[in-house]
């Protein structure tokens, strides 16, 4: 694998300013592995910063200027530093600023792709049996980008299986094959932490952006379902979002105001807090890969999930995990009873799991190396 190629990221990451941030360390792994790393990404300043073989290009722009603001800069960059792979971080906005900016370039276009955006749920947000979750417009536009940007491009990165089945069944033999590269996750296991006060003994735990596309919702309608006959049971919900309002709203309504408590901002312990839970619960109406799976079964606790992601490929279902189909509470809750009834099911959930995602993980290239060699083979 070649260790000197000059490659340029367009990044959807506001995080990456920040020295400390999982994604810039993440982003200097990359560097050493490939040579040279170049990435541009919006933000709200115009900056360079420069940290060992990682430049990152800060560019002022707003989702109006987007993708003609971060292609202009990314076609000079191009040229200014004899860029031979344009990696883009989605196939929407930031695949099609990638796409302009090799025009009139010998630069190679890669397109990695993180959701499963051909899940139907990625333009659909209601049915009979849920709460009403909004879905943006824009998803069905950059359905529509993807289909330009793809067969486009000369590589294409996809997190699991799952997203790679769905770009063949689409697209067939008009776009490369898909490559599958998993998220990577550290093995380091973290301590326990102590969860925040509340007043219940079986904590079920999820931990997300709280965005539509989680549907957290779910899940609080679900412990609705139950609330009378099993009080000792809440809800644990981590993380941050455009929802939060809502979702304290619908606990209030639900009268679950004491059995669902919010940590009111990302934890950067998250995966500490899952140790401390009785279940991991996530009620996603997609995801690409979802590493909160991933790091529930090296936690040792037994997962409710629907049924996205690696789910399927890496757990299997009552086996593995309890898995229900998207936007149904009703499942959910059965679910929910299932493991505080059943000791014995906990425990045998827990042990498959932890033992599947040891098996995943010894079996796959992922991180930097990954990515290293997926890029070096276009060239």
């Amino acid at each position: 694998m070649s260790n000197t190629m000059n490659v340029l990221f367009v990044s959807n990451d506001p995080s990456l300013s920040l020295s400390e941030s999982n994604a810039r360390v993440r982003m200097l792994e990359y560097s050493r592995a490939i040579g040279m790393l170049h990435i541009v990404t919006a933000g709200k300043k115009r900056e360079t910063i420069v940290d060992g073989q990682l430049t990152i290009h800060v560019i002022p722009c707003n989702r109006f200027t987007r993708v003609s603001s971060l292609a202009r800069k990314a076609h000079s960059i191009i040229l200014e530093h004899n860029i031979v792979v344009v990696s883009a971080q989605d196939p929407f906005e930031h695949g099609l600023a990638a796409l302009k900016a090799i025009t009139g370039t010998e630069a190679k276009l890669h397109i990695q792709i993180h959701t499963d955006f051909l899940s139907p749920w990625f333009v659909r947000g209601v049915n009979l049996r849920a709460p009403k979750v909004p879905v943006p417009v824009l998803n069905r536009v950059r359905r529509n980008i993807a289909d330009t940007v793809l067969p486009k491009a000369a590589g294409i990165r996809v997190v699991s299986e799952r997203i790679r089945a769905s770009l063949i069944e689409k697209y067939g033999t008009s776009i490369p094959d898909p490559v599958v590269i998993p998220i990577h996750i550290q093995a380091a296991l973290p301590e326990p932490v102590r969860l925040p006060v509340h007043p219940f003994t079986f904590a079920l735990i999820t931990v997300g952006r709280l965005e539509p596309e989680k549907r957290i919702q779910d899940s609080i309608t679900a412990l609705a379902r139950i609330r009378d006959e099993y009080p000792a049971v809440g809800l644990i919900v981590v993380g941050a979002g455009s929802e939060l309002s809502k979702l304290r709203k619908l606990a209030h309504s639900k009268g679950l105001a004491k059995r669902v408590v919010f940590t009111d901002g990302w934890r950067t312990d998250a995966w500490g807090l899952m140790r401390s839970a009785q279940a991991y619960i996530q009620t996603s109406a997609y995801e690409g890969y979802s590493r909160t799976l991933v790091e529930a079964a090296l936690a040792e606790v037994p997962i409710i999930t629907t049924d996205v992601g690696i789910v399927g490929e890496v757990f299997k279902g009552y086996r593995d995990v309890l898995s229900t189909p998207v936007a149904d509470p009703a499942a959910l809750a059965v679910h929910i009873r299932e493991l505080v009834e059943n000791v014995a099911l906990r425990t045998e959930l827990t042990m498959h799991a932890r033992d599947s995602v040891n098996a995943h993980l010894a079996s796959t290239t992922s991180g930097a190396e990954g990515i290293a060699k997926d890029l070096a083979r276009l060239l």
